[in-house]
């Protein structure tokens, strides 16, 4: 008996497909009608829109034509507005964000200006004293570009490098000072 009430079921079912695909098939040549008749009436509407085909328009389409050009010309302008806004506080946010930026950078600049200036300054064997590695002046350990300066450079330090193992007296001249005399 289930069986039968099965099969009764899925008979009924595929016959309502049927009936309801002939019914579909009408629905969609009126729904095709419809449809082709509306785009025509979207292009229509689009070519006078861009300004073509007026001449046939009589004086309450040709305002109502206006009407939405200027409605449409209104929306735009306040989204034009909207974005450029949008834009100009993204870049004021980002002005302030390297503004802060910069008044970090400024601050560790005094900061590490003021400890070089608190360092103690000492010249090399000057009074038969010498400096800590740290305190002694960085010109040496500051490479230059120029081949030939680095070659001068190289040989000057060498002569006074020379001059105080031989010499091994105290001067009061400065070691930067001691290429001039030796050339």
């Amino acid at each position: 008996m289930e069986n039968v009430l099965e099969r009764y079921e899925r008979h009924a079912h595929i016959g309502q497909l049927v009936e309801d695909g002939d019914e579909s098939q009408g629905n969609w040549s009126l729904q095709c009608f419809k449809l082709t008749g509306k785009v025509e009436v979207l292009e229509r509407n689009l070519r006078n829109f861009v300004g073509q085909d007026l001449d046939p328009l009589n004086l309450r389409e040709l305002q109502s034509l206006e009407h939405q050009l200027d409605t449409a010309i209104k929306r735009i302008r306040t989204k034009k507005s909207q974005v450029m806004n949008e834009s100009i506080s993204d870049l004021q946010k980002k002005a302030k964000q390297l503004q802060e930026q910069n008044g970090t950078l400024t601050k560790k600049i005094k900061e590490k200006g003021k400890a070089v200036a608190e360092l103690p300054q000492c010249v090399p064997e000057t009074l038969g004293q010498t400096c800590p590695l740290e305190l002694q002046p960085q010109h040496r350990l500051v490479p230059s570009l120029t081949l030939g300066e680095n070659l001068e450079a190289a040989a000057a330090l060498q002569e006074v490098d020379e001059a105080r193992a031989v010499g091994g007296t105290t001067t009061l001249i400065p070691p930067w000072m001691l290429h001039h005399f030796t050339r």
